[in-house]
């Protein structure tokens, strides 16, 4: 762990986002930065993987999501897909024990169906192996896009309504969110995206209406322990508004203070 205390006296606890989302950005050009290829850049990623759960779980985040592999890379070159579906579950199974040991519970959101059988049979063996922790979640955004993920909740209702199951009416926030694939989970409280690109790119569309966002030029394989607690704290010293003013969320936490 890094001897950087500087910044992590400076999280106070209760400001700890509960859910965080990262779009994990840069591994490709990190490795052709240093005359590599593209793959050694996704191996070295994978160990930013483990220290950024890790930190996670130490400062208390409850969900973790990370944006893994979209829907669009599988336009990527096949020999790249299939060296990444391969690194993906090796990491998996070869991280599970250390999950189990630290209590981490392991989830995927996405369409599976698209994934090669031995790479969603072996994902979900694993999650099952987690299955009964219950510190943080450690959430795998996996052939996901945000766009499928709305059109097929759509769809979901659609269906319903035409066995009469759900009426227009009945339609409201709460309902379309429990036929997203976060369904009992919290919407993200902070998007983190390395690599200094500024956008979504098709991640949580629906869920971070209201997320905090900070963007960081850090290829992921470089990002550390320290550059994830100085996101943590840049994101305690905003004030959330949710549509309002200021000076009224000020004064709402005057009147409701945490216990």
């Amino acid at each position: 762990m890094s001897t950087d205390t500087s910044v992590q006296e400076n999280i106070n606890p209760a400001f700890v986002p509960e859910h965080v989302a990262i779009i994990m950005d840069g591994n490709g050009r990190w490795a052709q930065a240093r005359g590599l290829d593209r793959s050694e850049g996704h191996v070295e990623g994978v160990t930013t993987v483990r220290r950024i759960t890790e930190e996670a779980s130490e400062l208390g985040v409850k969900f973790l999501t990370l944006y893994t592999f979209s829907t669009e890379n599988w336009n990527r070159p096949k020999e790249e897909v299939d060296a990444l579906m391969t690194l993906i579950v090796t990491a998996i199974e070869r991280e599970t024990p250390d999950l189990i040991k630290n209590n981490v519970r392991l989830t995927s959101i996405g369409d599976l169906s698209r994934m090669p059988d031995f790479a969603a049979e072996r994902l979900r063996a694993c999650m099952r192996r987690t299955s009964a922790c219950n510190g943080l979640t450690l959430v795998l955004a996996l052939s996901y896009s945000a766009r499928w993920e709305i059109i097929e909740a759509a769809r979901s209702l659609v269906a319903d309504a035409a066995e009469g199951k759900v009426k227009p009416e009945d339609v409201d926030d709460a309902l379309f969110a429990s036929r997203l694939s976060t369904a009992g989970m919290p919407d993200p409280d902070l998007l983190i995206r390395t690599g200094g690109d500024k956008r979504i790119s098709n991640f949580l569309l629906y869920q971070i209406a209201y997320t905090e966002i900070i963007i960081t030029p850090t290829y992921w394989p470089d990002y550390s322990r320290a550059d994830f607690r100085a996101d943590i704290a840049e994101f305690g010293r905003r004030q959330r508004r949710f549509g309002l003013t200021g000076e009224q969320v000020t004064e709402f936490k005057n009147n409701n203070p945490k216990p």
